[in-house]
């Protein structure tokens, strides 16, 4: 099967929807299907149509359907689309999840924040991550307890609440916060480079490769996930399959990964509660085991295996319609 898969993010990006577009070419290829991955859409022929972002490929989906009304398309939702563009732009956000046949959802609970009416043809689907060296529980043993936070510096991400946290530690502490990501805009520049000079406890590293993501993961004994809202964030995925703790805003898109019962959560946008779960991981090693047991437990939720299997499913649904609303 031909598939056409369309992605705002370019080639060569380190943007998430880009990370996932990629991917998933790779794992749709190794089940036999053949991908090309675009980022703008002029009508050419394909058998299945995958979308990532719904207000984004909004004008790709309704070009899509004008000239081929029958054929099959999933839509993936990403963070924006469900807990800003429903609101800020209903009317192309909707539609687009009113022209898919599949919507693919990246946590477990993301029917509890769409339409009731697209709840049925919604699927799960957890993102998997590359092979990554174990992290070493080192806390003891290095002058430094290193917490990452990864991700483009930007307002969704709340990408410097770790650092505001750290600066309420004591003195004795030793918690340094290394920050891995491309800044959104100037003004996001201008605050990490105010958050260095200000912030001993504070390193921005800018925007990483893999390989230096994954080397950052090892050497680091926590991360934070920080973010405001997520769709399903491929960052934790990673962390759980590398076994490092995750310190993660209670948000829908981290509960939905990482469950109702996980130990690591604080209120978003909160920096007194992030600095004293951070102080407690730090100082208390039974909790860093307690959050290092359950991400570990997580893991194979998130393997390549897993995640192919859900797109299989995925391209089975969306034939399926088609073919129920032909008939």
């Amino acid at each position: 099967m031909h598939i056409t898969l369309i992605t705002p993010a370019p080639s060569g990006s380190r943007a998430g929807n880009r990370a996932t577009a990629d991917r998933w070419a790779s794992l749709l290829e190794n089940a036999g299907h053949r991908v090309s991955v675009v980022t703008e859409y002029d009508g050419a022929p394909c058998d299945l149509f995958i979308a990532l972002h719904a207000w984004r490929s909004h004008d790709a989906i309704q070009t899509f359907r004008k000239y081929w009304p029958e054929t099959p398309l999933i839509l993936v939702l990403t963070g924006t689309d469900i807990y800003r563009h429903q609101q800020e732009y209903p009317l192309p956000t909707r539609a687009s999840m009113a022209a898919a046949d599949v919507l693919i959802g990246l946590h477990a609970l993301v029917s509890e924040d769409i339409p009731e009416e697209f709840a049925g043809k919604l699927l799960t689907l957890y993102q998997s991550a590359n092979e990554i060296p174990p992290a070493s529980n080192k806390a003891a043993a290095t002058e430094t307890f290193d917490v990452c936070v990864i991700g483009h510096l930007r307002e969704e991400k709340d990408s410097l609440r770790a650092a505001m946290a750290a600066r309420l530690l004591p003195d004795e502490s030793r918690v340094r916060i290394l920050n891995a990501g491309k800044p959104h805009n100037a003004e996001w520049q201008a605050l990490a480079e105010q958050e260095v000079a200000a912030n001993p406890r504070f390193k921005w590293l800018g925007e990483l490769d893999k390989p230096s993501t994954q080397e950052l993961m090892a050497q680091c004994q926590l991360m934070v996930m920080s973010s405001v809202m997520e769709g399903g964030a491929n960052a934790v995925s990673e962390a759980c399959c590398a076994g490092l703790p995750i310190i993660a805003s209670d948000i829908p898109g981290n509960r939905g990964l990482l469950g109702n019962d996980y130990q690591g959560y604080y209120p978003a946008r909160d920096h007194v509660a992030l600095a004293t779960l951070l102080q407690k991981a730090e100082s208390d090693p039974e909790f860093l085991k307690c959050l290092t047991e359950q991400v570990n437990e997580l893991a194979p939720l998130f393997t390549p295996e897993n995640e192919q299997r859900s797109l299989e499913r995925a391209l089975e649904m969306a034939l399926q319609r088609r073919s129920n609303l032909e008939d």
